[in-house]
């Protein structure tokens, strides 16, 4: 199958021991990031701080740019799938992000993993398969992800499942947000590209 192919595409081979180090960094970064890094700007800057206030911003950014080096790095479905997946799940649990709505933020899971794979499938197709520059992949990819995870949460919205005193907050978060960050992520994505560009 065409998309099995295109899943398993990668920027270069790179030996075992390199493959191995890079995904389990990726893996960490996808974890351990949502979990901790908020909580860690708060310690560090204070909770009412610019930077602990906007936490979600700092995490979306190295998340996105995980999965933008995970598209041009890894492959196979059980990596891309790790990597797609872990981000949300460990946002939810450590409520660092999100604070109270975090609770509600379980309805978004699925659109949040398809709006990750969007981005990774946007630089796999583009950029690796059909050999588009670096940055049309990336706009399409922000551009899909953000219309996937924006419009579903539209679509939950009518079924009257978040309360209406944080619809504001979580339709930027899902809106405006997502759209800074992935952005911010592709060009952090584009200088660990060029970094490695360097080393080959």
């Amino acid at each position: 199958m065409e998309n099995e192919g295109i899943i398993n595409k990668r920027i270069k081979d790179f030996s075992k021991n390199i493959d191995i180090l890079q995904t389990i960094l990726i893996f960490l970064i996808a974890l351990l990031v949502p979990t901790f890094l908020g909580n860690i700007l708060s310690k560090i800057f204070g909770a009412t701080s610019i930077i602990s206030t906007n936490s979600q911003l700092v995490v979306g950014t190295i998340v996105n740019a995980a999965l933008v080096t995970t598209a041009i790095n890894l492959k196979g479905w059980p990596k891309i799938l790790g990597v797609i997946t872990m981000p949300s799940i460990s946002t939810i649990l450590s409520g660092y992000v999100f604070g109270t709505a975090s609770v509600y933020m379980v309805y978004m899971i699925p659109a949040i993993w398809l709006g990750n794979f969007a981005l990774i499938y946007s630089y796999k197709l583009l950029m690796l398969g059909k050999e588009k520059n670096y940055f049309v992949a990336g706009i399409v990819g922000i551009i899909v992800k953000v219309a996937i995870i924006f419009a579903l949460f539209n679509i939950i919205n009518l079924f009257g499942i978040f309360p209406e005193k944080l619809i504001t907050n979580l339709r930027n978060a899902m809106g405006l947000t997502q759209l800074i960050t992935a952005t911010l992520g592709v060009l952090v994505g584009f200088i660990i590209y060029k970094l490695e560009k360097r080393t080959k």
